[in-house]
């Protein structure tokens, strides 16, 4: 998601800092010797003796899961199905202990089965993972024979050398390896990235594409994350990097692989759109192709080429199986499977042995639900229970306590009932003249990764928030700013929320107490925040006046589309954002008086 951002702090606040490893240039070396060639060897040839003119070959896909081993809880861990009758269903699904069952059944008698992901399958991880910068995770896929991947934006949170060591293996520059005589292997499968070269050298990063081959059958996979990439990760993450359009990255490699004789091509674009229904069974090819899906994938789908035969998409974390015309007029299929493993998506590829081409009108393609009534894997279950040991001390530790779902990540309203206790969390720590004086705290909507959830996710009792918990919401462990912002500045930030890069897909940010204004969706662009109504603690800002304003680091930066957030002066570094959270919940809750569920009053929103 165009989620933020960050590099993961966590493990350093909790053990050691993290820091730079091996040099960029070895990722180019990075790859593992055959990834890109191997099957999964499920199942023999067709038939015996003259094989038949075209095969099937299938292809399993999933995106942006994000470190989400264990199923993901509350709202974030339902996929929505809508029934004949219009009713709707939510489904628990998820974690990989059912993800790498459903892909192994899916695999049994398909000979021809090859295993793909868009990008961001780490970064803004649960405790689980994120305490260990994602080696657990990237083990994980390792187990599920995942063949590629491309990068996405979360890939680059802790920087290009961190990337390096999850391609590589190699224990932790700063904290070394985590279990006793066990080095970190690395991800056996290749990350592609043909859209981010070196500044320096003009390289690839990374690998532009793979070629995975099966008994004459060869399908190439171009891999890039969207362009806007340094807008929505931290300056360090993608330090001395250049990310390039995916339309243009994505043809010169297609005209490349076409070149060497591979026909076959499938884009992995860490870049997607939002479907007219949040169902993951809705048809957005109603009333036609493509109908039923808008964002910035449909005009990336349209400019591709047609020697392209699929894409795989992720990125807005929404599920859409949907035919978008390529450039020639042709409909070509454009897929995602949701988020957090929930779904897979099963698209039949049928190869022509004697063009070496997909025969394009037979593609077919349908996610499914990665659903929690089925058999656990039982080599995720000792993973997880392996890593949730290490983690057990700092993961179960109590910060407080709540009387009720507080819904963050799972709220589909501008403001979120989590975002208006983090902002709270953000200002009260740091109004003391000694910590900052702020005076309102923003926080971007894309960093609330989860729901605080009332029912216990271990022993620990329902309504009891644990560390592991709190992190889960909280996992970029960003260190927070106060800054000085002119009232004008306050306004055209608030604007910029509905306008400029946001205007297609409004960011709208969590203000804490005392901050109200109205916003008029049915307005366009910076009109929708209706300047007159913004008010601090009943007073009109005073366009001339100098506040204090407190967010994370990513937003002091500019992050998200806010540029008028980092024109801010006079900053004060203060506490991590998850400090910050978690001694709210200490202040704010006990045991006998648990924390509510605030009321969200503070943006009057005419829809």
């Amino acid at each position: 998601m165009s989620a933020t951002p960050q590099k993961n702090r966590a493990s350093r606040r909790v053990l050691a800092a993290a820091a730079g490893l091996v040099t960029v240039g070895a990722l180019v070396a990075a790859m593992p010797a055959g990834a890109h060639d191997r099957g999964h060897g499920h199942g023999g040839g067709h038939g015996h003796g003259h094989k038949p003119r075209t095969v099937d070959v299938q292809l399993l896909s999933f995106n942006d899961l994000h470190g989400n081993l264990e199923p993901p809880a509350g709202s974030a861990g339902n996929v929505s199905k809508t029934h004949p009758d219009g009713t709707v269903e939510l489904i628990p699904a998820g974690g990989v202990e059912y993800l790498a069952t459903s892909l192994r059944t899916a695999r049994k008698g398909n000979p021809y089965s090859v295993t793909a992901a868009g990008g961001d399958m780490v970064g803004a991880s649960p405790l689980l993972s994120g305490l260990f910068h994602d080696e657990p995770t990237i083990e994980a896929l390792n187990k599920l024979d995942l063949d590629v991947t491309a990068v996405g934006n979360h890939e680059f949170d802790e920087g290009a050398t961190e990337l390096a060591r999850l391609q590589n293996g190699g224990c932790h520059p700063v904290e070394g390896c985590y279990e006793k005589g066990k080095k970190f292997k690395g991800a056996d499968f290749p990350y592609l990235a043909a859209n981010v070269t070196k500044e320096k050298t003009g390289k690839p990063l990374l690998k532009p594409y793979t070629v995975w081959k099966k008994k004459g059958v060869k399908i190439g996979f171009i891999g890039v994350t969207l362009e806007g990439t340094p807008d929505i990760v931290t300056a360090n993450g993608v330090k001395g990097l250049k990310f390039h359009d995916e339309v243009e990255t994505i043809n010169k490699y297609a005209r490349e692989l076409d070149r060497k004789g591979v026909k076959s091509i499938v884009a992995l674009i860490h870049e997607g759109g939002a479907p007219a229904s949040t169902s993951y069974n809705y048809d957005c090819d109603s009333p036609g192709a493509g109908d039923g899906i808008s964002g910035p994938i449909v005009d990336i789908a349209k400019g591709i080429t047609p020697k392209v035969d699929a894409l795989v998409t992720g990125h807005t974390h929404q599920a859409y199986v949907c035919t978008v015309p390529d450039p020639s007029g042709k409909p070509r299929m454009v897929t995602s499977a949701s988020s957090f493993g929930k779904l897979y998506t099963d698209t039949t590829l049928t190869y022509d042995r004697r063009t070496n081409d997909i025969v394009r009108t037979s593609v077919k393609s349908a996610n499914r639900v990665v659903t929690r009534d089925q058999l656990k894997a039982p080599d995720m279950t000792r993973l997880i229970d392996r890593w949730n040991k290490l983690a057990a001390p700092i993961a179960n530790k109590p910060q407080g306590w709540i009387s009720a779902d507080i819904n963050g990540r799972g709220s589909t309203a501008p403001e979120k009932p989590l975002g208006n206790v983090i902002a709270d969390a953000q200002l009260e720590g740091l109004s003391p003249a000694d910590k900052g004086g702020a005076e309102v705290a923003f926080m971007n909507p894309g960093g609330i990764r989860a729901d605080l959830v009332h029912k216990a996710s271990g022993s620990e009792g329902d309504g009891v928030v644990t560390y592991g918990e709190a992190f889960t919401v909280q996992p970029f462990t960003n260190m927070m700013n106060v800054v000085d912002l002119t009232g004008a500045q306050l306004v055209t930030a608030l604007q910029q929320q509905v306008s400029g890069p946001n205007e297609a897909s409004p960011k709208i940010l969590q203000v804490s107490r005392g901050l109200t204004y109205t916003l008029d969706l049915t307005k366009s662009g910076a009109d929708r925040v209706v300047a007159d109504t913004i008010k601090l603690n009943g007073e009109a800002i005073d366009p001339a006046r100098t506040y204090r304003v407190a967010m994370n680091e990513f937003l002091a930066g500019g992050g998200d589309g806010f540029p008028a957030l980092g024109q801010g002066t006079n900053k004060l570094v203060g506490a991590s954002d998850l400090d910050l959270f978690n001694a709210y919940l200490a202040a704010h809750s006990t045991a006998t008086a648990p924390l509510a569920p605030p009321a969200t009053d503070r943006i009057t929103v005419i829809q």
